[in-house]
C-alpha cells in the first residue's frame, strides 16, 4: 500500500500529552489526533468537520523515529487576556477574522507551564487503508496545504517541508526501518528510538515494550479517549542516508 513518508523537522516540537491545570506536558511521539489534525489542516478542513475528522483517525496508522533526539525544552507563559488588542477578533493572513470561543475563561490572566521538544528530528510513516482522503489527496495537500502547517502548536512552525516521499510497503513498521535517517543523525548511531503499531514484530518483544496511549480525540467533544496500543522501542538498522 502507499505511505507517507513524514519528515517532522523544527526548533521546537509539542506532542500534546496528558493536561492537568495550567501544565501542558509533551509525550514522546506523536499521537494520532495530531497527525489527523496536521493531515486536516492541509485539508482545509475545520474543527466543526466532525465526521470526516474520526473517520480519517480510525484509518490512520503509523510509526514514528527519532532521527537526531530531541532536548527538552519548558517554556512559562503569562497574558493577560483582557487587553483591548486580544479581547477583540484578530485578522490573519488568511483575510478572515478569528477570535476564542469560550465564557469567562477567555478574559483575565492565564499562566501556563508547556513543555517541547527542541532542535529534534523525526521521521514517520503514515499509512491509511483505501478511502477518501486516500494518500494521493494527503499527499497533495501536504504539498501545498490550504493553511500554514504546524508541529502540534502553532508556534511549532516546520524548518522543512513535512512530506518527504511517499513509498510502497506493506505496513507502516517496515517502511520506517528501511527509510534513509536524515542527514543530521549522528554517524555512529546504532539505536533509533521508535514507536509502531502492534502486530508487525515478534509476539514476544511486543510484549515487553507494548504501551497504552491516550492519544485519539473524540472531534466532537474536543476531548482525548480511549487506550490505543502502541510499541515502543528502538530500530537498529536504519540506512544512512544517500
Amino acid at each position: 500500500m502507499p505511505c507517507l513518508i513524514l519528515r517532522l523537522d523544527a526548533p521546537l516540537m509539542s506532542f500534546g500529552g496528558v493536561l492537568v491545570d495550567q501544565h501542558n506536558p509533551t509525550d514522546r511521539f506523536p499521537g494520532r489526533s495530531m497527525l489527523t489534525g496536521m493531515l486536516a489542516n492541509a485539508l482545509g478542513w475545520h474543527h466543526q468537520d466532525t465526521e470526516a475528522l474520526n473517520s480519517l483517525q480510525a484509518r490512520i496508522s503509523y510509526a514514528a523515529r527519532w532521527d537526531v533526539p530531541p532536548e527538552p525544552l519548558r517554556d512559562y507563559q503569562t497574558v493577560d487576556l483582557g487587553q483591548t488588542h486580544l479581547a477583540n477578533p484578530g485578522w490573519t493572513t488568511r483575510g478572515a477574522p478569528e477570535h476564542r470561543e469560550g465564557g469567562t475563561a477567555k478574559r483575565g490572566i492565564h499562566q501556563r507551564d508547556r513543555h517541547y521538544w527542541a532542535n529534534g528530528v523525526m521521521t514517520v510513516a503514515v499509512t491509511v487503508p483505501p478511502g477518501e482522503p486516500n494518500v494521493a489527496t494527503l499527499a497533495a495537500a501536504l504539498r501545498h496545504p490550504a493553511r500554514p502547517l504546524f508541529i502540534g502548536r502553532k508556534a511549532c512552525l516546520p524548518a522543512a517541508p513535512v512530506l518527504l516521499r511517499v513509498r510502497e510497503s506493506d505496513d507502516a513498521y517496515h517502511v520506517l526501518a528501511s527509510e534513509p535517517r536524515d542527514p543530521r543523525a549522528a554517524a555512529d548511531t546504532r539505536f533509533f528510538e521508535a514507536c509502531w503499531p502492534p502486530g508487525t514484530t515478534a509476539p514476544a518483544t511486543e510484549s515487553r515494550q507494548r504501551q497504552n496511549r491516550t492519544d485519539d480525540r473524540d472531534w466532537r467533544t474536543q476531548a482525548h479517549v480511549g487506550l490505543r496500543p502502541m510499541i515502543t522501542g528502538y530500530l537498529t538498522e536504519v540506512p544512512p542516508c544517500t
